[in-house]
C-alpha cells in the first residue's frame, strides 16, 4: 500500500514527541527535520515539502502547543490538518452538466491504466444512478477497443465504437448517440502515448473542441512518483485538465505524487484506483487519506465498502438469521465471499485505527478464505446447516476433501461457534449498523489464523 514507508517514519517521529512530555521549540524543530526527510523520501516535491514544513513549524512552536498538556497530540493534529490542506481539504466531485449528457474526457500516457479506470468510473457512476456510455477513441494501441469492450461488459456499461475511424469523429458521433439514447454521462477513452508529444495533444484539443467536455480527467500512475506530477503539469498546460485520477495507489509506491499534484497543478485528485478489480476504486477524500498516512485508519471508507457489497434487504435478512439463531455455514461462506469483494485483507485491516503499525511485518494470507471455502464446500448440506453433527470421522472426511488438516476443521468449527455467540449481541433495531459491527467481528475472529501469528486484532476504541 502507498504511504507505508511515510506512515511508519511519521509515526516514529510522533512516538519520540510523546515520550518527551512537555515540548520545547528545539524538540519541534528536530521533529520537523525528520518529517521533512520522510516526505522527501516519499518522493514529495521539494517545494511542496519546504512549504508544508514551514507551515507546520510555524503553528507547532506557538504557545498553544508548547504550553499544552498534550503537546505531541497537538502537533499530530496540526500535521493532519496541513496534510488535508495539501491534498485539497474538501471532497471534489464530478462537474455534472445541467443539461445532460455530462462529457468526461479521460486522458493520460500509455500504461497509466486509463482504459480500465474509465470502466471503473463508469461502474461507480452507474451505481450512483447514472446511465453512462463509454466511447472507444483509442484506435492506435493494439486491442484497446477490445479491452474497453471487455471491461465495459464487466461494468455493465455500453461501449460506443466505430473501429479504426478518426477518433475525433468517434467522439463526435458518440456524443450524438448519447443524446439520442438518453445516456446522461459520456466517458471518452482517448489514446495515450509513451510520452507527452505534439500529436497526442493536438488530437486531444480537437476532441475537446468538438465535445466541449465538462470534465477533463487525467489518469496518472502513482508508481511513477514525481514524473506523475510532471505529466499532470504538461497535460494541464496543453489541454487544461480539471482533475486527476490516480491509479495504482495500492502498490508499493512511495505516494509522493498524491501529496504534490494539487500544489503543483492546482487540480484536485478526485478518484483513486486501489487494485486490479473494477470495484477497487474510490472517491478521493483528503481527510481520510491523511488519516491513513498518520496511522489513524479509515473506518468510513471501510463501512462504505461493506455497504456497497450488501443491500439493505440482504442486511435485514442476515440480521433476522442472527436473531433466530439460524446463521449457518452457508451464510458464513456467503459472508466470506462478500468480504473478498471489499479487497485484500491487508487493505481492509489497514483501514482499522491503530492496526497498521502492528501489521507492518505480518504476512496476511488472503488464501485463508480459499481454505475456509474448501472446508465448507467439502461438508454435506446437513453439516453446513447444523455443524454440531460433525463428529471425528466427518472431520477427517472434510479435511481430506478440502486438502486441509483435522486441526484446521476443528479451528473453523470453534470459531464458527464463537461467532454465533457474538452475533446474538449485535441484533437490534438497526440491521445495517449491526451488520457493520458483525462484519468487523468476522474479520477480527479470523484474523489471527490468517496471519499465522496469533493474537487477533487489538481492541477497537
Amino acid at each position: 500500500m502507498a504511504f507505508e514507508g511515510l506512515s511508519e517514519k511519521l509515526n516514529n517521529v510522533f512516538k519520540k514527541l510523546k515520550s518527551r512530555g512537555k515540548l520545547t521549540e528545539k524538540d519541534v524543530k528536530e521533529a520537523m527535520r525528520e518529517v521533512k526527510l520522510a516526505l522527501l523520501e516519499a518522493d514529495v516535491s521539494y517545494k511542496v515539502v519546504k512549504d508544508f514544513v514551514a507551515k507546520v513549524s510555524e503553528r507547532a512552536v506557538g504557545e498553544e502547543v508548547l504550553t499544552s498538556l498534550t503537546p505531541a497530540q497537538q502537533v499530530i493534529k496540526i500535521v493532519n490538518e496541513e496534510l488535508c490542506e495539501l491534498m485539497g481539504n474538501s471532497n471534489s466531485r464530478i462537474n455534472l452538466a445541467k443539461n445532460p449528457p455530462t462529457v468526461i474526457m479521460m486522458c493520460g500516457l500509455q500504461g497509466s491504466g486509463k482504459t480500465t479506470h474509465a470502466a471503473k468510473l463508469a461502474k461507480m457512476l452507474r451505481k450512483e444512478g447514472h446511465r453512462p456510455l463509454l466511447a472507444a477513441c483509442d484506435i492506435y494501441r493494439p486491442a484497446a477497443i477490445n479491452q474497453l469492450q471487455i471491461v465495459g461488459a464487466k461494468a455493465e456499461v455500453k461501449v460506443f465504437e466505430m473501429g479504426q475511424t478518426d477518433p475525433v469523429i468517434i467522439a463526435q458521433k458518440a456524443l450524438v448517440h448519447a443524446k439520442d439514447y438518453g445516456y446522461d454521462v459520456l466517458i471518452v477513452d482517448t489514446a495515450g502515448r509513451l510520452h507527452v508529444d505534439e500529436a497526442l495533444m493536438e488530437e486531444l484539443k480537437k476532441i475537446q473542441e468538438l465535445t466541449n467536455p465538462h470534465e477533463i480527467m487525467l489518469v496518472v500512475d502513482a508508481m511513477t512518483g514525481q514524473d506523475a506530477v510532471n505529466v499532470a503539469k504538461a497535460f494541464d498546460e496543453a489541454v487544461g485538465i480539471t482533475s486527476v485520477l490516480m491509479s495504482k495507489l495500492d502498490s508499493d509506491t512511495r505516494g509522493g505524487a498524491a501529496l504534490s499534484v494539487l500544489s503543483v497543478t492546482g487540480k484536485p485528485i478526485k478518484y483513486v484506483g486501489m487494485g486490479e478489480k473494477l470495484d477497487d476504486f474510490e472517491q478521493f477524500h483528503p481527510e481520510r487519506m491523511a488519516s491513513r498516512i498518520l496511522g489513524m485508519g479509515d473506518v468510513l471508507t471501510l463501512i462504505e465498502k461493506a455497504e456497497n457489497v450488501m443491500s439493505q434487504k440482504e442486511a435485514e435478512k442476515l440480521t433476522k438469521k442472527f436473531k433466530e439463531n439460524k446463521f449457518d455455514m452457508n451464510d458464513l461462506l456467503e459472508q466470506m465471499k462478500q468480504i473478498k469483494k471489499m479487497g485484500s485483507m491487508k487493505s481492509i485491516i489497514g483501514m482499522l485505527p491503530g492496526v497498521g503499525d502492528k501489521l507492518k511485518d505480518v504476512d496476511i494470507d488472503d488464501n485463508q478464505f480459499n481454505r475456509i471455502e474448501a472446508m465448507i464446500t467439502s461438508m454435506t448440506e446437513a453439516e453446513r446447516e447444523k455443524p454440531s453433527i460433525i463428529n471425528p470421522s466427518r472431520k477427517r472426511r472434510i479435511a481430506a476433501g478440502s486438502g486441509t488438516k483435522v486441526e484446521d476443521v476443528n479451528r473453523l468449527l470453534k470459531q464458527f461457534d464463537q461467532m454465533q455467540k457474538m452475533m446474538k449481541q449485535f441484533t437490534g433495531k438497526s440491521s445495517k449498523m449491526n451488520l457493520r459491527r458483525a462484519r468487523k467481528k468476522i474479520a477480527g475472529m479470523n484474523f489471527d489464523k490468517m496471519t499465522g501469528k496469533g493474537g487477533g486484532l487489538p481492541p477497537m476504541n
